[in-house]
């Protein structure tokens, strides 16, 4: 195997005649943050789906910690945690039984199973709701329970799709912060959001989806160079709102100083957010995945 824990090759998946993943190939390091963007409907939750062994693939391979899932799909399985976009907790018991029933069903051993249980509780700050039933607590603690379960067997791989989405600030960072301990102990983490700020905050690397293929691959610094490190906002001659993009800030002082009244034009640096709307369209506008 070679140094990716994750290799994805070729992938589609179509439905009813419409190519959702057309020949998607992604490779992630172990210990990686791996971020996946797109608009709705690009694929993301649809390759997710498949690298989980939800969804099977109509062509290509997925190779996760060197099993191939078409031919090893439990052991490829034992490796992996999942989130999904949709929480699956039970809503008729409380919280604590629902992770109870969950490190049951993962076969953990009563002691291990108690301290995961009460370290993973105390960092997503959860004490509070656990024996409340999970129908009666808010969106955000549904979703850091339903976290609490993903990780309880220590996953080498966790996928996390739109895992903040609807989350007040507060709640996104002990998310974020949660995110960052499992990397710091090696996780490797695949993660669909469609917060720019998250993805640039959270991800060692970034892919960009859009019609099932990756369109653009990198680390966040490094796409916002290859764009251009310095972006000019500009007001033209027709009152648009347009956008250029420089290698040095000389350049792009130059450029706006050329369009004439100062408060016309904004010289600041590329943001990862400038890249997804040039590769995506600033305009194009998608309907929900």
């Amino acid at each position: 195997m070679s140094g990716n824990i994750i290799e994805v090759r070729d992938l589609v998946k179509e439905f009813g005649g419409f190519r959702a993943v057309d020949g998607l190939s992604i490779d992630v390091g172990e210990g990686e943050v791996f971020g996946l963007l797109g608009p709705n409907g690009a694929g993301k939750t649809t390759t997710i789906r498949m690298m989980t062994t939800l969804l099977r693939p109509d062509s290509g391979t997925i190779v996760l910690g060197g099993h191939d899932i078409s031919r090893e799909p439990q052991a490829a399985k034992r490796l992996i945690g999942m989130s999904q976009q949709h929480i699956s907790l039970d809503k008729d018991i409380s919280l604590r039984e629902n992770i109870r029933h969950k490190a049951m069903l993962l076969g953990l051993p009563s002691a291990l199973a108690k301290e995961r249980i009460d370290e993973l509780v105390h960092t997503m700050k959860l004490e509070p709701y656990m024996d409340k039933l999970t129908s009666d607590l808010s969106g955000g603690c549904k979703r850091r329970g339903a976290i609490v379960c993903a990780v309880l067997h220590e996953p080498r791989i966790l996928f996390l799709d739109e895992p903040t989405a609807g989350l007040d600030t507060q709640t996104r960072h002990i998310l974020w912060e949660m995110i960052g301990m499992l990397r710091d102990k090696g996780t490797t983490v695949v993660l669909t959001t469609h917060y720019i700020e998250e993805a640039e905050a959270l991800s060692d690397r970034i892919a960009v989806v859009d019609a099932g293929r990756i369109i653009i691959e990198g680390t966040p610094a490094g796409l916002c160079e290859g764009l251009g490190k310095w972006t000019v906002e500009y007001i033209d001659d027709d009152d648009c709102r347009r956008y250029r993009y420089f290698g040095t800030r000389p350049e792009a002082t130059a450029f706006a100083g050329s369009q004439g009244a100062p408060d016309r034009s904004l010289v600041r640096l590329t943001r990862l957010e400038d890249v997804y709307l040039e590769a995506t369209g600033r305009q194009d506008l998608r309907e929900a995945e």
